[in-house]
């Protein structure tokens, strides 16, 4: 017979209570929005791809084959489609599972490790850290990498740390690590990392810490296997049917998804490059607020290693040998150290309930929601009653002249928001404050601000427009074209290379124009422009994802034959 819901335990209360929060925090917004560039178009056309064409084993962007990235992200916004029928729905759901996954791996192994209540607190600590929450609600590949990858230190924690199983080896956890490490890896090469956490375990087990590898016993080789397994889900049939196909192309796909993408990326980085300390200033900032608590989690963490916990050795040093890796190579991108955030909340989980309790800790706090609601009200005000030039500088960038009262308006209601948060919870409860700020900050974006910018944004009103000047018996042609200028057009285009050098797409799309110059136009982005095209004659449609763009009618290229 149920309890009465006062007599039930406050941790299932509690539980209960995050669960509908990261729900609401993640999920609010799915279905309002289409994919924004830089990835999201990419990824989302690749997937239409897959079904429109049936080949699922390689990636196309237009009519040439996608190597920057394994397929297997775009296998499940592809799944998504086919079950809801629903881009908008499909392109983000994928993110949003593996988010949710990540929460449970953390709060489940905080309990397992600890109490129910130390996983719940790991679990707020990382719902509500800025880049873990503004990456989850984009459709981009590193939610899903940060899944797998938690995941598998997940299995490889229960497993060296002798969770459950009568506190003896967990050989089933142990290859789910070393399973999940590999489906990271064909999500996006790195996902190996994870792997890493079986160096401070095996120095620790040797060191004579409570840290059992197993390395010794035969059933530890079932770890790898289970990484080669599962790894070979996508690569055996990829290699099998590229080199069964006599095109050049597909081995040049081979060449870079495999060797160009990984170790060359690595160790001889082309693009991002960033000075040796960024990803301290990525944490410091895009770790906001869970870092806010570090001054006074670091002593504490000191001694507990000095008691020889191993529960916050492995963490810990997983992800000081995660920042070594990628502070190595000269490019680095913000996301490359979200992966190691989830460990971190979890190694903070244990100390919160004594932290937030510090008057400093608070403080800081209230201070940090403080600085969020005045900028966001001030901000907005300054939109809806004024002309700031950072406004008029935004608005012009992408278009926004329909919407942009609209957007003021949402802004300055979040502000509101936010500072009734402050005044409800006073000086008394600043962490509620916090996370109630926070909570409208992230529920605001994604039902009121990610809709008004969703046409600029995604490049649909662009192509709306173009579909509406045009009519709906003529041919498009796209000139150094962007994924979202595919994905949102509403009819079959010509493209004429996606790679190829701006000029030589304008020469092939004048080409295919003369042959039916009356009902053929092209959409060129404006530096690409030829100069014999006759301006007078174009029509120019204004600035889309902070491009400009003019449409190109066959009378206005007649001096281009």
């Amino acid at each position: 017979m149920l309890k009465p819901l006062a007599s039930r335990p406050t941790w299932r209360n509690d539980t209960t209570l995050f669960w509908i929060i990261a729900v609401l925090v993640l999920g609010a917004g799915l279905g309002l929005r289409d994919p924004w560039p830089a990835d999201e178009p990419r990824f989302t056309l690749v997937a239409r791809h897959m079904i429109e064409s049936g080949d699922w084993l390689f990636p196309h962007r237009g009519s040439e084959l996608y190597s920057d990235k394994p397929p297997l992200f775009m296998w499940l916004q592809a799944i998504a489609y086919t079950v809801f029928g629903n881009w908008r729905i499909a392109f983000l759901l994928p993110s949003l599972l593996a988010a949710l996954g990540t929460l449970w791996c953390v709060v489940d192994l905080g309990r397992r490790l600890w109490t129910r209540r130390v996983g719940i607190y790991a679990g707020y600590a990382l719902l509500f850290a800025l880049q873990f929450t503004w990456q989850a609600k984009k459709a981009q590949i590193d939610p899903l990498v940060v899944f797998w990858i938690t995941l598998a230190n997940y299995g490889l924690l229960r497993h060296v740390l002798q969770v459950s199983r009568s506190q003896g080896p967990n050989w089933p956890m142990w290859m789910l690590g070393w399973a999940a490490a590999a489906l990271g890896t064909i999500s996006k090469g790195v996902g190996f990392i994870a792997l890493l956490m079986l160096i401070p375990a095996g120095i620790a087990s040797l060191r004579g810490w409570d840290v059992k590898v197993h390395a010794g016993r035969a059933k530890f080789w079932l770890g790898p296997l289970a990484f080669v397994l599962a790894a070979c889900v996508w690569l055996v049939p990829m290699l099998i049917a590229a080199l069964g196909n006599s095109g050049p192309e597909y081995r040049a796909y081979i060449d870079d998804i495999l060797i160009r993408q990984t170790a060359k990326r690595y160790g001889a980085s082309w693009d991002h490059g960033q000075p040796v300390w960024y990803f301290l200033e990525v944490m410091a900032t895009m770790w906001l607020p869970t870092v806010l608590v570090l001054p006074w989690a670091i002593p504490a963490w000191w001694r507990r290693l000095r008691r020889r916990d191993p529960r916050y050795l492995l963490p810990l040093a997983w992800w000081a040998l995660v920042l070594v890796f990628f502070t190595l190579p000269n490019g680095k991108r913000d996301m490359y150290i979200l992966p190691a955030l989830p460990m971190m909340a979890l190694a903070l989980g244990p100390l919160l309930p004594g932290l937030i309790r510090r008057k400093g800790v608070r403080r800081l706090a209230f201070g940090f929601s403080a600085v969020l609601a005045v900028g966001l009200l001030a901000g907005g005000l300054a939109m809806l009653l004024g002309d700031p030039g950072f406004e008029r500088r935004f608005v012009a960038e992408r278009s926004l002249e329909d919407v942009s009262t609209a957007l003021a308006a949402s802004i300055t209601a979040l502000g509101f928001f936010c500072v009734g948060c402050l005044l409800w919870f006073g000086r008394a409860r600043p962490i509620a404050a916090m996370l109630a700020t926070l909570t409208g900050l992230w529920v605001c974006f994604g039902l009121a601000l990610a809709p008004l910018l969703n046409d600029s944004s995604s490049a649909r009103g662009l192509m709306t427009e173009v579909g509406r000047r045009i009519g709906p018996q003529a041919e498009l042609g796209l000139v150094a074209w962007r994924e979202q200028n595919l994905l949102m057009a509403d009819r079959r285009v010509a493209e004429f290379g996606f790679k190829v050098d701006f000029d030589e797409q304008m020469q092939r799309g004048l080409a295919w124009q003369r042959e039916a110059p009356a009902t053929r136009w092209l959409l060129v982005q404006d530096v690409a422009l030829a100069e014999c095209i006759d301006s007078g004659k174009t029509q120019h449609l204004g600035n889309a994802n902070r491009r400009g763009w003019t449409l190109v009618p066959g009378a206005a290229a007649v001096a281009c034959r």
